[in-house]
């Protein structure tokens, strides 16, 4: 019903099924992993009603199991990206696998996908910090040029006291690339696309 799935690593689309509605995945070298996708496999869809809550679980200093939030799966959302990295040092919520005693060692981390109520699910607060972006990598990416951009030509910036005549050089105006950079940066947020018209 599930797959997990890391970069630079095999699919997993075995999950080991730890109780009727709750299921696991291990994720071995877990300290070298900044993502994980969660997702479903289109062979049998969740019962009407019912979503899966996405957990990551990590051995803490003392070896008990630490379990967090990350978010859900549903059939209108069937696949999910989780950003892992930041959570190690975090601190551990409720969770519906607390009487099971799931084996940990301090490599290895799991990911478990408890089924539950759609209701139960929008109750529930998945830690901020594995969210992933919501703005798109070419958004993100035009964003940071822009930025990069503006900071390399501003760095060039002279005052016209500085400035040596030099006819085989062109200057533009600092104010003219801000213009240009506050211009393309508002276009940009009003429509990511705008550039192909």
């Amino acid at each position: 019903m599930f797959g997990c799935l890391v970069a630079g690593r095999l699919v997993q689309a075995a999950p080991q099924q730890v109780a009727e509605d709750k299921f696991v995945f291990d994720l071995p070298d877990y300290e070298n992993i900044n993502h994980v996708v969660v997702f479903m496999l289109g062979t049998v869809p969740f019962p009407e009603g019912m979503g899966g809550s996405v957990y990551f679980c990590y051995p803490d200093q003392s070896g008990m199991a630490v379990w967090q939030l990350l978010g859900f799966v549903t059939n209108e959302k069937p696949s999910a990206i989780f950003k892992i990295s930041g959570l190690k040092s975090g601190k551990g919520s409720q969770h519906p696998f607390g009487a099971m005693n799931l084996p940990q060692t301090p490599t290895v981390a799991q990911i478990g996908i408890s089924v539950e109520l759609l209701e139960t699910l929008a109750q529930q607060t998945p830690v901020a910090s594995a969210a992933v972006s919501s703005v798109d990598s070419f958004t993100e990416f035009t964003q940071k040029m822009l930025d990069n951009f503006y900071n390399f030509a501003s760095s060039f910036a002279v005052t016209q006291a500085q400035m040596t005549p030099n006819p085989s050089e062109a200057f533009i105006p600092a104010n003219v690339v801000l213009k240009w950079y506050e211009n393309f940066q508002r276009r940009l947020t009003q429509n990511p696309l705008f550039w192909k018209t």
